[in-house]
């Protein structure tokens, strides 16, 4: 880095013990810098030192009551990063990882992901270290009331709309819905994710998945000639975004063949059952490893690294952050693996991307290739305002041709700055001119 390179100093100074924030805002930058080369205007107005800065960041106490009539008390969290081109929009993490640096990674992410969306949204995050695994349904409920007694004087439906993310699915959009209904006695769409009976969206469940693959399959088509059609493809993770990214493959001709959670992974030469795969995790809400139970011919292996290791053409990480690494890359190319598409938020270490551009391999970056679900966030927000829902086919097309569009987006990008097929450097590019330029005009605020 060369005019940025004092910014990321300034970020990694001032924002100390944040690996992820760092990693995060290390990436950007470096690929920001032709940009920054072409517009001597934007470096002049500290465009780039104030958008690695939140505009907001709050923590809270969020203290409840146990089934045991003990009370507890977790850390709650909402950075609201950007609003330059909309309100705030993006996820609650629940989980015991969760602390400020996680949540200003995954908001910074956010920023340039909503972006390139082409819908008006700024980017934001939030979350708790409450882990619901293994907590009761009245445990959850009496969090998240707690939890939104707080974050409710911080969001609105044009201020900032926050969703779901790890840890937060429908049963606790509903528990922090209900709570913000009776506080602001507001009937608003304020949240994503909603149930279809009082606001929700068709498709948004499916939308990261299923938008993931969209984004590859175009990508895969431009670059290499190649689709999803008669491939192996291995899958990490076990939450909405791999169960549906798993559906859509099939959708699309291929076989997805492994599955897992963070305690081992599921490897299936017939194919994943997705039907299984939703009974356990959807309804029983039980660990993964309970899948060879109705599959024997399934093998299930304690710990996740060596999903990777399974032979595949195209390698989907829908789990978590940094979770392939140097060696899984290296072991995929070596496996004759051409895509890699992100359908986690940053799964995929610097020195992975590394290896899988040197050979050649398709990288779809998760703030393109994961960005359906916010994408139909936004069309959950479009639907309130106009108090209408489309049908599961209208949502689904939109879907489609946004994720389409965010691939051609960056994919000129990356050629228009000379990193032809970068899509990582074309996507930073692309979701940050267009916010830039907003910041620009609005002024120094």
């Amino acid at each position: 880095m060369k005019l940025l390179e004092n910014i990321m100093e300034k970020v990694v100074k001032r924002n100390p013990n944040e690996p992820e924030f760092h990693q995060a805002v290390k990436e950007v930058l470096e690929s920001l810098e032709p940009v920054a080369e072409r517009n001597p205007q934007w470096v002049e107005a500290g465009i780039f030192d104030r958008i690695v800065e939140p505009e907001r960041q709050v923590i809270f106490s969020v203290p409840w009551v146990d089934d045991n009539g003990k009370v507890q008390v977790n850390r709650g969290f909402r950075v609201q990063f950007n609003s330059a081109i909309g309100p705030y929009k993006g996820g609650l993490r629940f989980h015991s990882s969760v602390y400020i640096g996680i949540i200003k990674f995954l908001g910074f992410e956010q920023i340039f992901k909503n972006s390139l969306t082409g819908l008006p949204m700024g980017g934001g995050k939030g979350g708790s270290d409450f882990d619901p695994k293994g907590k009761s349904d009245g445990e959850i409920m009496r969090f998240c009331q707690s939890f939104m007694s707080e974050l409710y004087r911080h969001i609105g439906e044009n201020t900032d709309v926050p969703a779901g993310d790890i840890g937060v699915g429908g049963r606790e959009i509903g528990y922090l819905y209900g709570m913000y209904r009776k506080i602001r006695n507001d009937f608003t769409g304020v949240l994503t994710g909603k149930g279809l009976t009082w606001g929700g969206s068709l498709v948004r469940t499916e939308a990261t998945g299923y938008g993931l693959c969209y984004f590859m399959e175009e990508a895969m088509k431009s670059i290499k000639g190649k689709s999803f059609e008669g491939t192996t493809v291995a899958i990490s993770g076990s939450g909405n975004v791999a169960i549906y990214a798993a559906e859509k493959v099939y959708q699309l001709g291929g076989k997805p063949v492994t599955v897992s959670d963070s305690n081992g992974y599921i490897y299936d030469p017939d194919g994943i059952n997705v039907d299984t795969l939703k009974r356990i995790k959807e309804v029983e809400r039980k660990r993964i490893s309970e899948y060879v139970k109705y599959h024997p011919n399934a093998r299930y292996t304690e710990g996740c690294a060596g999903v990777w290791s399974e032979k595949c053409d195209i390698a989907l990480p829908c789990a978590t952050q940094n979770e392939l690494d140097e060696e899984a890359a290296r072991t995929l190319v070596a496996n004759g693996c051409f895509a890699v598409g992100e359908g986690a938020n940053m799964p995929t270490t610097p020195e992975a991307i590394e290896v899988l551009l040197e050979n050649g391999v398709v990288f779809g970056p998760a703030k393109a290739a994961n960005a359906g679900g916010v994408a139909t966030s936004g069309l959950e927000m479009c639907q309130n305002s106009m108090r209408y829902a489309w049908t599961f086919e209208e949502v689904d097309a939109k879907l489609k041709e946004i994720m389409v569009n965010i691939y051609t987006n960056a994919s000129e990008a990356a050629k228009e700055y000379g990193y032809e097929n970068n899509l990582m450097v074309g996507a930073n590019i692309a979701g940050f001119l267009k916010v830039a330029d907003a910041m620009y005009a609005q002024g120094i605020l």
